[in-house]
């Protein structure tokens, strides 16, 4: 039983199970509650939004909040069973009235990856379903839906949750696992994670199993930034330091070297460059809007904030909202170049003025 336990994925593990555990959702929450006790439910929903934001997860909170028992509700995964064959399958299906509720519900996760047949023979079940049939189509990518369907549908696109979300969200977890994420810790999981619950859960299962463990034997062990580095591969922060050093300095070789040195240990560009974004909008925070210092101090270590509050105090002219916003650009055309540190390596040289091919 110990054992099991241990191989529970952690999204699965904290999978919301009511409308009021989902978090950063309140927008599609609150709607399709208001909607249940009103009595004004649709025989059709889509839910759109990016991985790991919740979409199957509302779809089956949903299914319970209006009745649907285990036996009446239906998962299909189109991206393995996509064909005309599956959705005839569901289309006999749906004329069988419910065995023990009131409604059957359908759930369709990735439904964009559903042939153009499969698109056709479905749309005639959409346009006239049994009274005791709903549908919810999931979809990371609306944009391949066909109008038709889309029409047919109530639409809710689920957001993104931001890295703060992220960040409580996986300290609470943490917690509840024997763990205790350092505040730069967590900050820097919530960011690995990418705008996803699953995903940033998955890093941090990633982190506790490599560190040893269950929540049996953690004891409440602290969780450093640096043991989050070592596992994931992430840049560490003295090269992320070197680099935002290299730009208070006006020193392009020490700025070239931290980049250097981050291609050949692997490190993903696109990752590398948002810990830089971060650092520098803190110490843009901390000399410009000093307000921000005690919720800038509690999301980094006590070393890393000394550190922003020294750049941030020293009025360096490279350490600027123009820097950070070609930091910003640069980090948009990491994921379309051919050498993914060059966008980097440009928007350096342009910020310590030292762009020789424009003389």
């Amino acid at each position: 039983m110990k054992e099991q336990k241990k191989q529970t994925a952690l999204y699965r593990k904290y999978r919301p199970e009511t409308f009021k555990d989902v978090i950063g959702q309140d927008h599609v929450v609150k709607v399709i509650e208001n909607s249940i006790k009103l009595g004004n439910i649709s025989h059709a929903y889509l839910f759109a939004g990016s991985r790991g934001t919740g979409k199957t997860s509302v779809a089956r909170i949903f299914a319970r909040a209006i009745g649907t028992s285990d036996i009446d509700l239906h998962e299909m995964d189109a991206a393995s069973n996509r064909g005309i064959d599956d959705i005839r399958e569901i289309r006999e299906g749906v004329n069988t009235v419910p065995f023990e509720s009131k409604y059957k519900v359908y759930i369709i996760d990735e439904a964009h990856m559903l042939t153009k047949d499969a698109f056709n023979a479905l749309l005639k079940t959409l346009e006239e379903p049994p009274a005791h049939v709903i549908f919810i189509l999931a979809t990371t990518e609306q944009e391949k839906l066909p109008e038709t369907v889309i029409s047919r549908c109530q639409t809710f696109t689920f957001k993104k949750p931001n890295q703060e979300i992220l960040r409580e969200s996986v300290s609470i977890i943490a917690k509840k696992e024997g763990f205790a994420l350092e505040p730069d810790a967590a900050d820097l999981i919530a960011l690995l994670g990418d705008g996803s619950f699953r995903d940033t859960q998955g890093i941090l299962q990633k982190v506790i199993s490599a560190l040893g463990g269950s929540s049996r034997d953690a004891g409440g062990k602290k969780i450093s930034r640096e043991e989050v580095e070592l596992v994931t591969g992430a840049p560490r922060r003295t090269v992320v330091n070197a680099f935002i050093d290299s730009l208070a300095e006006g020193n392009l070789q020490k700025g070239i070297t931290a980049l250097h040195n981050a291609a050949e240990n692997n490190i993903d560009m696109g990752i590398f460059s948002k810990l830089i974004l971060e650092k520098l909008r803190f110490i843009l925070l901390l000399a410009n809007a000093p307000d921000m210092s005690k919720i800038i101090e509690a999301r980094v270590s006590a070393e890393d904030f000394e550190y922003l509050k020294k750049l941030a105090a020293g009025n360096a002219k490279n350490l600027s909202f123009d820097a950070l916003l070609e930091i910003l650009k640069a980090s948009q055309l990491i994921g379309r170049a051919f050498i993914p540190e060059l966008p980097l390596e440009l928007a350096l040289m342009k910020i310590v003025g030292q762009d020789r091919s424009a003389q």
